[in-house]
């Protein structure tokens, strides 16, 4: 099956350009254009893909919120925050909205490809100019309740850029297994995205770097 994505970004050159470049991959299928965040909000009600690609700076909602109430109603949906704003603020708030990935739109048509199939996939996508940043601002929660010793080995696979079927493989237990250990873990540290998840891994200890 393909990898469902919806372009959200208020300019039409640059949804076209996706559009054209994304369409070449077999593997990928666009399902639908949104001009400004709430239409993206909307249209990710109704067509369920498996990414979006927010632009964080639209109008009538920006993609910071419309991360956050797409992560909030369609969570089996993941965001990839693809934008041309590397501020401190911006990062760390779509990150907290529940964003999986912040890349940057000069990435590399391959590179964009490949994040969008990791991200379906469940892993973690960032720019290294975000990842940086994220390590300095994103805090982890001061007493989080106590993980089980399967959502700490979880953790740790997520945290090395382990897919969910990768983490079902190496652990020996099923996928839909992965995903109820990843939820669980998401509300015990009481964050909104795998990447916080996984900046947590990092902070105490679990994983080197991201």
């Amino acid at each position: 099956m393909p990898v469902r994505v919806l372009i959200a970004d208020d300019h039409g050159v640059v949804r076209q350009g996706l559009r054209m470049f994304l369409a070449l991959d077999p593997d990928i299928e666009i399902v639908g254009e949104a001009s400004d965040g709430l239409q993206a909000l909307e249209m990710t009600r109704d067509l369920r893909p498996d990414v979006v690609l927010m632009d964080l700076l639209m109008p009538e909602m920006d993609g910071i919120q419309a991360t956050a109430r797409v992560r909030a109603e369609v969570p089996d949906t993941e965001v990839i925050a693809l934008t041309s704003v590397l501020e401190d603020s911006s990062v760390v708030n779509a990150i907290r909205a529940g964003a999986i990935g912040y890349l940057l739109k000069d990435t590399e048509a391959d590179a964009l490809v490949q994040a969008i199939k990791a991200a379906s996939e469940g892993q973690v996508q960032l720019s290294p100019q975000a990842a940086a940043r994220l390590m300095r601002e994103v805090r982890a929660p001061n007493s989080p309740e106590e993980l089980t010793e399967r959502e700490v080995d979880v953790l740790r696979l997520l945290a090395q850029g382990k897919s969910n079927k990768e983490i079902a493989l190496l652990l020996s237990i099923g996928e839909k297994t992965v995903k109820t250990h990843v939820s669980n873990i998401l509300s015990k540290l009481n964050v909104s995205s795998r990447t916080q998840a996984a900046l947590y891994a990092v902070r105490i200890g679990l994983v080197e770097s991201l």
